[in-house]
């Protein structure tokens, strides 16, 4: 009944987005949550207990941001449980996405849904944003989440390729924020996210690496 109710909210949601995944794809995705959500009986991954919810709030809301994402790789800032990184790279599968974390135990939970998903196209760094140094810069640099706009590009834009691209994501976004942007990057625009079943309010703010 749990997987029927999953699936009663998470294929109109891929619907609603216009998000068609590739074979396969929805199963892994709700095999995600059923992971996370036993995961985070014991590590406390996330704040969201409800399944119903984990497939709005975390599966629908990751990807949501898919229309703005070109090119890999890509690297997912402060991955957390794996929120955007996971459900974009389940359909993304040409795409190659590093996750990065610090915290252990989120790191272990990633390392372990990339393994129970198959997902080839995904490597996990436990590793602070500042002190990671990457082998090749990222055409893609996103968090979810994560810090203000400046701290983030602060902290990660040493990884991006110039001509490189960031995609925050964001709820309300307040006007200091932009104003407080490092410089050696520009705003490309702040785009709106409908989040099919969620009422609050999303955002993306797509920047450019001058």
């Amino acid at each position: 009944m749990k997987q029927a109710s999953w699936q009663s909210s998470l294929a109109p949601g891929l619907a609603a987005l216009g998000v068609a995944l590739p074979g396969g794809g929805e199963a892994k995705l709700l095999e995600f949550v059923a992971l996370l959500e036993r995961w985070n009986q014991a590590y406390n991954l996330t704040a969201v207990r409800d399944l119903a919810e984990m497939v709005t709030k975390h599966l629908l809301d990751s990807l949501a941001v898919l229309p703005y994402l070109h090119r890999g790789p890509v690297l997912d800032v402060g991955a957390g449980a794996g929120l955007p990184g996971i459900p974009l790279a389940v359909a993304r599968p040409e795409l190659r996405f590093t996750l990065l974390d610090s915290n252990g135990k989120k790191t272990r939970f990633m390392t372990q849904a990339m393994a129970a998903l198959k997902l080839a196209n995904v490597t996990v760094v436990q590793s602070r944003a500042e002190g990671y140094r990457p082998s090749e810069p990222f055409a893609t640099v996103m968090s979810r989440a994560f810090a203000s706009l400046g701290d983030f590009l602060n902290l990660a834009g040493h990884a991006a390729a110039p001509g490189g691209r960031f995609l925050a994501m964001k709820g309300a976004l307040a006007d200091a924020e932009l104003r407080e942007m490092p410089p050696g990057f520009r705003v490309l625009g702040v785009h709106p996210l409908k989040v099919p079943g969620l009422d609050a309010e999303r955002c993306i703010v797509e920047i450019e690496k001058t």
